[in-house]
């Protein structure tokens, strides 16, 4: 009786979840909540949007005027019940989302670095987005896996890197596209203490890893020490505050002689603070025989090189194991996309090679499997953006973009130079210039607030030493020099008022 009973409310249970299913999707159809139509219909309006707000982003103020918690009083605590409209939607675009905004593609945004942007990468994103597809494997997604070998070994090339960093029948290297510079930093970092662990049978072997970097380098290189569990050593660098083989080679010395085991060296082409370059050509050769792991992060300065004239700082990039770039900061390929590039692959791809039944793929053998090139499982189709970005630029129209960004830091290094009441504190060799009011670190610190909090142009500041300087950067796509000539009088007007 009980069974009988227990079979007949599933199978009323399942006939009213049927029809409530019909119901719905009808109901859904009626009242056209959101369909075709409709979709068609207001993501024109939003492309009209963006492009409306990229034709006068320049009318804007680059720094929001608001207060942290400036949110909560413009929309409600709790998510609807009843479906809201569109046109109410864009409505709001303009009363809440805008003013919390910090206008990156602005003329008068000069600080952290480039987050790079272009039409190309915008419209292949949005094809990106409708295929919503995770790529893991190469049958999950075979255009995704196989677009992106052909990008890397474009990059490659536009580049200037060694051939066997390339996908090719001769090379035992190979390129993958990572989310951020952090992540490819970390990854290559774990993989490289898990080959370091695989030669000592010690149980405390962990506990005796160091990796090496200098205080020059990102903070994020701190946190991929952190999450690593492995100690972390700062070399010293030079009077241009860069890392030279003789800081290494007494670094190492040092640590194996107090029982340490080197194994890893996350070198800078490009700093963050003042974009020195570490000197790969001698750091390279003591890595190669101390058996490091050597990964250089160019996360901004790597698309320079697409600029032959600036591939001297890459000296000795042959030598070292893996390298990083984001497309994101100076190659017009929108947020996010940084390049990693590998001399052996198979390092790789074996180290962190899980396998489950539902993700097999029968071309394993023969074509990369991504998901064992990163941390996560799944991975968005950002090969795309890079294929329409470089087509419509072109290597031509990605140099001019770069140079004039350099040209364009080096007028800005004269404006600063005909100024007695500033220095320059850093040569400038790309679109940063770092420089100061000449006096306390403080009354720097002071004109670092004064022009944030006016919000006309924004600029950040950073250390050299124990100076404190102010980071002026080059970033809109299409600066020119009267937008100089403005930061200028900006810059100027708020030291006449110290």
């Amino acid at each position: 009786m009980y069974n009988f009973n227990m079979k007949k409310l599933l199978a009323n249970g399942v006939v009213q979840l049927f029809n409530f299913r019909k119901f719905s999707q009808k109901q859904l159809c009626e009242e056209k909540i959101f369909g075709i139509e409709e979709f068609k219909k207001f993501s024109k309006e939003m492309i009209d949007y963006v492009a409306n707000y990229y034709e006068n982003v320049e009318d804007r103020k680059v720094l929001p005027k608001i207060k942290p918690g400036y949110l909560k009083s413009l929309i409600p605590s709790k998510a609807p019940v009843e479906p809201d409209k569109w046109e109410n939607i864009m409505d709001d675009i303009e009363k809440v989302i805008m003013p919390g905004v910090t206008h990156w593609r602005h003329p008068h945004f000069h600080a952290f670095y480039p987050t790079a942007n272009s039409f190309p990468s915008v419209v292949a994103d949005i094809l990106v987005n409708a295929l919503s597809a995770p790529g893991f494997s190469w049958i999950s997604m075979p255009v995704s896996t196989e677009l992106e070998m052909v990008m890397m070994d474009w990059i490659a090339d536009l580049i200037g890197l060694p051939q066997y960093f390339k996908f090719s029948s001769n090379s035992t290297g190979g390129g993958v596209i990572q989310s951020f510079a952090s992540d490819a930093t970390y990854l290559t970092l774990i993989l490289a203490r898990s080959i370091a662990l695989s030669k000592k049978s010690n149980k405390e072997a962990q506990s005796k890893l160091v990796m090496y970097t200098s205080s020059q380098a990102n903070y994020s290189v701190i946190k991929a020490a952190l999450l690593a569990g492995v100690k972390l050593h700062y070399v010293d660098t030079d009077s241009l505050f860069r890392l030279d083989g003789t800081s290494l080679a007494k670094a190492i010395k040092k640590d194996k002689e107090c029982g340490f085991v080197p194994f890893y060296l996350c070198a800078n082409l490009g700093t963050t603070t003042s974009c020195a370059f570490d000197r790969i050509e001698e750091l390279g050769p003591i890595c190669n025989k101390e058996n490091i792991w050597l990964h250089v992060d160019a996360a901004y300065a790597g698309s320079s090189f697409v600029c032959e004239e600036n591939r001297h700082f890459m000296k000795g990039i042959e030598l070292v194991d893996s390298f990083n770039f984001n497309l994101h900061k100076w190659m017009l390929v929108n947020m996010d996309c940084s390049a990693l590039w590998l001399k052996d692959k198979s390092k790789l791809s074996n180290a962190f090679n899980v396998e489950a039944l539902y993700l097999h793929d029968s071309t394993s053998e023969k074509i990369p499997q991504y998901r064992h090139w990163q941390i996560p499982l799944a991975r968005r189709f950002r090969s795309l953006k890079i294929w329409f970005t470089l087509r419509l630029y072109g290597q031509k129209g990605i140099q001019s973009y770069i140079r004039n960004h350099i040209e364009l830091a080096r007028r800005f290094e004269e404006l600063v130079r005909s100024d007695k009441r500033f220095e320059i504190c850093y040569p400038v060799t790309m679109g940063l210039v770092c420089f100061r009011i000449k006096g306390s670190n403080e009354l720097n610190e002071k004109l670092n607030m004064s022009i944030n909090s006016e919000g006309s142009i924004f600029i950040t500041p950073s250390k050299l030493g124990d100076k404190y300087i102010l980071r002026f950067v080059v970033t809109y796509e299409h600066a020119n020099l009267d937008h100089i000539n403005y930061a200028w009088d900006v810059i100027k007007k708020h030291a006449e008022l110290l």
